[in-house]
């Protein structure tokens, strides 16, 4: 394979654009007349990469769009257009919305946010952020909890790779609570895109397939205003308890009755905070 330093940068983008196949057929003919032989096989072997995937992928690519994530998709539209002033948080969401849209038909990884601002965020958006991280939450959860072949990334036979992985994505040494006793085992974890920063979820599932999770990440917020009680929040049905402590956010999603939630979320915030469940509040 040759240096890319060998090859233009315009010929670089032809040739991307020739193998995901949005480069006219005449184009494509003329670029293949001045690649160099060396140029050629590189293009080829992209090819035979990107033919490999798409195959690897067909069956995801034929599935339906989960019906939780149209109603959200619906109930994000539709709050669009009555409130005005949702102003930024609409479109943080619909930015994630679109994210795991796109991400549907690869379940491919993420290897950056190019939506997340640079810098200190605005007071605006740190006012909104938690209400933002809550509503991507739900999404997630809408998202992920129907999947029967692909739920996570990393199983929790993996869970020590698991913690390290997500750890060193988000920035902060991270423990993974155990429900057990709350009737609900680990499935894993993956790795998901943030309008500020990545984030992380936990899914857990009890024995009559009910499945909840723990979404969890860095989230902005005014300064010396690094915690907040419980909050309970529902998202096109989707039920959700949220906290920020120490300016890192945490949401336990699931279709439960709201007292069923509130047990389990009290549970992962003792264990996140030995000592300090008890005091929970929630609103």
């Amino acid at each position: 394979m040759p240096p890319t330093n060998d090859i233009s940068p315009d010929e670089l983008q032809a040739m991307h654009r020739l193998v995901d196949g949005r480069l006219p057929a005449e184009q494509a003919a003329a670029l293949r007349e001045t690649l160099s032989p060396a140029a050629l096989d590189m293009l080829a072997d992209w090819q035979r990469q990107h033919d490999r995937l798409r195959q690897l992928h067909a069956a995801q690519q034929q599935e339906s769009i989960p019906a939780a994530l149209r109603s959200a998709a619906q109930h994000l539209q539709a709050r669009q257009r009555s409130h005005r002033d949702w102003g930024r948080r609409g479109s943080m969401a619909a930015a994630l919305l679109l994210a795991f849209g796109l991400g549907w038909g690869t379940h491919g990884q993420w290897h950056g946010n190019p939506l997340a601002p640079l810098g200190k965020p605005s007071d605006s958006l740190a006012s909104s952020a938690p209400l933002a991280f809550a509503q991507q939450a739900a999404i997630a959860y809408a998202v992920f909890q129907p999947e029967k072949r692909h739920p996570v990334e990393v199983p929790a036979a993996e869970q020590d790779h698991l913690v390290r992985w997500l750890s060193n994505r988000l920035g902060r040494s991270l423990t993974v609570p155990v429900l057990d006793a709350q009737g609900f085992e680990l499935v894993g974890g993956r790795l998901l895109p943030g309008t500020t920063a990545p984030r992380g979820q936990f899914m857990y599932e009890a024995p009559s397939g009910q499945r909840i999770t723990l979404y969890l990440g860095a989230v902005p917020q005014n300064e010396g205003a690094t915690e907040t009680a419980f909050e309970f929040h529902n998202e096109a049905g989707v039920a959700s308890f949220y906290w920020i402590d120490q300016g890192f956010g945490y949401a336990l999603s699931g279709n439960l009755p709201r007292t069923r939630l509130l047990a389990l979320a009290t549970a992962v915030h003792a264990q996140l905070r030995p000592g300090e469940g008890e005091r929970v509040e929630s609103h």
